[in-house]
């Protein structure tokens, strides 16, 4: 008993560094937002340098999460977590003292490429240490980790920059993750079990360079271009991240033929419990972020309310989030199973009830906040469920496969979101005023309700294709490398 007892433990202390991690990127993908104003006018900063403080970070993050998964295979998860966690740390450090501009956007892109070697290896984490129920319960945690991270990260912005906490103005928003970060780099040099890699493996370079070719070609004009009105340089990337994204595919194909060890498994991505899984991610991810940013753009402008209250308006969405966690794990497995299809229905219901609201006159208040978290539990209960399929629809040693897909697939998915209806709400609202952003809420709000049917019907495709996936790819079957007991010290 007391043995069962030290390692539910030190399984709780692992979970615990692994999704404070996740939990302190996510903030940091929203919480200079808020503080970009401030650090405009503290610094000088022109737009276009305020634009690559704010998006440097989510550019290197998303162009780098694959190799960051692939690395932890190669060279330990623990090595690379707490290397990336360290690189955080520092980068962050160098973020909050930051004299001018110039070093404050290196610092960015170098906070943003430590995170993308620590976030993958949360869920490889996940998939090599816990199955069955405590699987479920920890993807629970873990999706609320994405979720509340993105929600904290624009309340806790507007705290810390109206403190102003001894003069520091927007710096704060940066250095409080130097203590945390240290707190947390002490407890999973305890926590995280040692790595023991049985074979060095030569990481893909090709795949490398193909995979961020393409994911650049294709973030960079999403994160700058609708600011910029679109440019010709803009169409013209996008445009060259196709044949990019093929190039990276026919590498993949070549080496996994050779008998090599590509970057990514396309054969695993390519199943189609997986596939219509990722669809139907990707596709609630970014009305999600999507919503962040046209909520905030509709309450303010629109309504006149102040950024405080317009990240307070998302408070509901999250603790409604929040209650998938706890209670899909009590479902039966059978139910559970179908829960992916009904959380996105739930969605679909919560953002056409919101557009419904808007439209009739309910512009804010105790129902919008009430929607708002149907809304949310739509999304906790299909965020959860979603990730437990993909987890449980591949083998355990492809767990790092799948962990840098999952990841780049919201953050992709996540980035056209916010550029397209960015766009589409500007575009309805060209200036500040409640009838035009009534007008282009519901609009927006009543497309991501058709989004969210389109996930359920991918979802019940994913889920119809399990049935008839090969045995061996829904048991876990053991890790890649011998892992330690979680608890013991490494």
């Amino acid at each position: 008993m007391g043995s069962e007892s030290a390692g539910r433990a030190g399984r709780a202390a692992l979970l615990t560094v692994l999704l404070v991690g996740q939990f302190m990127a996510n903030i940091d993908t929203a919480i200079v937002n808020i503080a970009a104003p401030s650090i405009q006018a503290d610094l000088h900063a022109s737009a276009a340098q305020v634009d690559l403080v704010v998006s440097g970070y989510i550019l290197a993050y998303a162009v780098l999460l694959v190799t960051g998964a692939r690395l932890g295979d190669t060279h330990g998860h623990r090595r690379i977590f707490l290397l990336g966690l360290l690189g955080f740390v520092v980068t962050s450090l160098a973020c909050g003292i930051a004299p001018e501009p110039v070093t404050l956007i290196v610092s960015r892109l170098c906070q943003g490429a430590s995170s993308a070697l620590m976030v993958p290896q949360v869920l490889s984490g996940i998939q090599l240490h816990f199955t069955g129920q405590a699987r479920v319960r920890a993807i629970g945690y873990y999706t609320l980790a994405l979720s509340g991270g993105a929600i904290v990260g624009q309340v806790l912005g507007g705290l810390l920059v109206s403190a102003d906490i001894l003069g520091t103005g927007w710096r704060p928003v940066f250095l409080i993750n130097v203590p945390i970060g240290v707190v947390l780099l002490l407890a999973g040099l305890r926590a995280l079990p040692p790595d023991a890699v049985t074979r060095r493996q030569t990481l893909d370079l090709h795949g490398v360079c193909a995979l961020s070719t393409a994911v650049s070609l294709a973030i960079v004009p999403l994160v700058f271009g609708r600011d910029q009105g679109w440019p010709v340089w803009s169409w013209l990337s996008l445009v060259a991240s196709v044949p990019a994204f093929v190039w990276f595919v026919v590498v993949e194909r070549r080496l996994g033929a050779a008998g090599g060890r590509p970057l990514v498994r396309l054969d695993v991505v390519g199943r189609a419990p997986v596939r219509w899984a990722l669809i139907a991610h990707g596709l609630t991810t970014l009305t999600y972020l999507a919503l962040l940013f046209v909520l905030a753009l509709y309450l303010q402008h629109g309504l006149g309310q102040s950024p405080a209250q317009a990240g307070l308006a998302m408070v509901a969405w999250v603790a409604a989030f929040g209650i998938a966690g706890p209670v899909l794990p009590r479902l039966p497995r059978r139910a559970q199973r179908f829960m992916a299809a009904v959380g996105c229905l739930l969605l679909a219901l919560g953002y056409a009830a919101v557009s419904t609201s808007v439209a009739l006159g309910h512009e804010d208040g105790a129902l919008l906040l009430v929607l708002l978290g149907l809304g949310g539990l739509g999304l906790g209960v299909s965020s959860h469920a979603l990730i437990s399929h993909l987890t449980s629809a591949v083998e355990r040693r492809y767990a790092t496969d799948l962990s840098g897909v999952i990841s780049t697939n919201a953050q992709l998915a996540g980035t056209v979101g916010v550029a397209v209806f960015g766009t589409l709400y500007s575009g309805l609202a060209p200036h500040p005023g409640a009838d035009d952003a009534m007008r282009a809420f519901t609009t927006v709000t009543a497309v991501f309700a058709v989004l969210a049917l389109t996930s359920a019907g991918a979802e019940l495709r994913a889920t119809r294709q399990v049935g008839a996936a090969p045995a061996e790819a829904l048991r876990d079957d053991g890790p890649r490398h011998a892992v330690a007991e979680p608890g013991r010290p490494g």
